[in-house]
């Protein structure tokens, strides 16, 4: 235990995800010892993403206009959304190059433990999206973990209803993994995913 301000930014600093009481300390000390130019800078960002930053009106997903610059882009199929759960989920996605769609951030995913059913969840705006008929299809991009699977399935379910066409993002082994190593849900999925290799 520290005393006076040292002690309230480590327990400041605690309260971020990802950050354990080490971690906090260690990034208390270095802003201790950092010049006073850089801290000024951090604290200007932070400032500046509080004020400047919002969600996009039609996805979710962050922007600085009511639009993001996906949702404003006209070269993106409207056709096909692309379902995650946060917003550094696009990141993920968009860093493959490989969908040229549109995205839907729910913001979360269902997990009962925690208390966050559908109805926290941004679900009746993606089914607003879908009222004009313009979407063929949905690519489910949950996390492969027990929330994530609950939230897709639960999705499937909602949107098969209505005749949309549903995929899920397949999952398995990654590159450069060890068969050992895997667990019993990822050995799974990625028999489940096999295809068929050239003759």
């Amino acid at each position: 235990m520290y005393e006076g301000a040292v002690q309230d930014l480590i327990d400041e600093l605690g309260r971020l995800p990802g950050v354990g009481p080490k971690s906090a300390q260690r990034i208390a000390f270095h802003i201790l010892s950092a010049d006073s130019d850089d801290i000024a800078r951090l604290t200007q960002a932070i400032v500046e993403v509080k004020r400047r930053v919002r969600f996009c009106d039609e996805c979710g997903n962050v922007a600085e206009e009511e639009r993001c610059r996906i949702c404003r882009d006209p070269r993106r199929s409207a056709e096909v959304i692309c379902v995650v759960e946060e917003a550094k989920d696009v990141v993920a996605i968009e860093r493959t190059r490989e969908f040229r769609g549109k995205y839907h951030v729910l913001g979360g995913a269902i997990n009962p433990m925690d208390n966050v059913g559908p109805d926290d969840l941004r679900i009746s705006e993606l089914m607003t999206r879908l009222a004009d008929g313009t979407v063929t299809e949905i690519i489910l991009a949950m996390d492969p973990n027990v929330e994530g699977e609950a939230t897709a399935t639960y999705l499937a379910r909602l949107l098969g209803a209505i005749g949309i066409r549903v995929t899920r993002l397949a999952s398995g082994l990654p590159v450069g993994g060890d068969l050992e190593y895997a667990d019993e849900v990822t050995l799974g999925r990625a028999f489940e995913g096999r295809r068929l290799m050239g003759n």
